[in-house]
């Protein structure tokens, strides 16, 4: 199994390689206006958003730098397939201009863009970036009237263009079997507000910190890739940045494709490849872990689960779970320029999982499975023989 994942450094106003309705999913996180990081980079784009900004205009800016997006949006409009997903991580901003404090909203701004584009707008995801910051309180402090409440959070819009899609022929079908969550990720993953993202993924050495960044965590792409999208299908991130959603679709076997205008990030978005095959193949550790645990508690307060995945031979907690393969990475390999081509393997346990199972057994859970079926008759049998 391969995929492959191509960085563009051009403006993604004009992603004219990319042909139409040919892209599955887009993730990206687009720079957020009137948040004063970014007022350089949107000055540069257009001498108008330059004027205003000097002039202290601030909705004429606010309006100048959505203009400047609203050429992205078009674009993934676009590019994506009927059906599609479009995933946008987008904060609104908070500034005092001319001695005036206001919020400037930038993802009703651009949720409002996206409709007349033409996308379905579905619920969308609070993204709760909890902050103890002693200075994260606003304005007169204990004093009524002129305290606000602090801007912890952001937006993760979600969109789709066209009907829903669909799966018909059996190998679509059959890679989205393969491609499910477990039940307990999806509890956790499909809820309308995301609290526990903060200080995630510590595990490795400082060569991979940048898959830590607070600004857009690895975990934000990795979930989004694993929910809106199967295996094999293709990604894109108009506002790649340092590579974060490029290196999430890599560690979940879809293909993916990167606009980026600064071209000193290049090292960033390619770096040591190692480091990459470590690190997600330690997600895929994680998980199963994770799995493993709930498993156990399960066992211990409800009894036992009704499904085994064929892959793992581990219980699972719905019949769509039982095709279940996380691809552990094997190699990762330049292929032509701003090119890189992944190798994965079909084989679990290839990656461990036999270590895994042998620690669950260990600590009594799938050995005590059967004792447990004999003890509850009332309960329906497990569908497929444990190893």
């Amino acid at each position: 199994m391969k995929t492959r994942h191509h960085t563009y450094f051009e403006n993604s106003k004009n992603m004219a390689a990319i042909p139409s309705n040919s892209v599955d999913l887009v993730v990206t996180s687009p720079p957020y206006p009137m948040i004063e990081i970014w007022d350089r980079m949107f000055a540069e784009q257009h001498l108008q958003i330059r004027n205003a900004l000097k002039s202290r205009k601030s909705l004429l800016a606010f309006e100048l730098m959505h203009n400047q997006l609203d050429e992205i949006w078009r674009e993934i409009h676009r590019v994506l397939k009927d059906g599609g997903m479009a995933c946008i991580n987008v904060g609104d901003a908070a500034r005092t201009i001319n001695d005036n404090f206001m919020l400037y909203p930038n993802h009703a701004r651009i949720l409002s863009y996206l409709i007349k584009v033409g996308f379905n707008t579905l619920p969308l995801i609070l993204w709760r970036k909890q902050t103890n910051a002693p200075n994260k309180f606003m304005g007169s402090g204990m004093l009524p009237s002129g305290a606000y409440v602090t801007l912890e959070h952001e937006y993760i819009l979600i969109l789709r263009k066209g009907p829903k899609r669909e799966f018909k022929t059996d190998a679509e079908k059959k890679i989205r079997r393969e491609s499910a969550l477990f039940w307990e990720e999806r509890n956790i993953w499909y809820s309308d507000v995301w609290l526990d993202l903060k200080g995630t993924l510590q595990k490795l050495d400082s060569s991979s910190s940048r898959l830590r960044s607070a600004a857009f965590p690895f975990d934000v792409p990795y979930r989004l890739i694993n929910m809106f999208s199967v295996k094999g299908d293709t990604v894109l991130d108009p506002f790649l940045g340092t590579g974060t959603s490029m290196w999430a679709a890599i560690a979940t076997a879809r293909n993916s494709i990167g606009f980026e205008i600064d071209q000193s990030f290049r090292n960033e978005i390619l770096p040591d490849t190692d480091v990459l095959v470590k690190f997600a193949n330690q997600k895929i550790r994680d998980r199963i872990e994770h799995h493993l645990e709930f498993v156990q508690k399960r066992l211990e307060t409800k009894g036992q689960l009704k499904y085994i995945n064929k892959f793992y031979k581990f219980p699972v907690m719905t019949r769509q779970e039982t095709e279940l393969i996380l691809n552990p990475l094997v190699t990762i390999a330049e292929f032509g320029e701003n090119t890189v081509e992944v190798v994965y393997s079909c084989k679990p346990h290839s990656d461990g999982i036999q270590a895994w199972k042998e620690d669950f057994k260990a600590q009594n859970n799938i050995s005590n499975l059967k004792k447990r079926r004999s003890k509850k008759k009332s309960q329906r049998p497990i569908q497929q023989k444990l190893l």
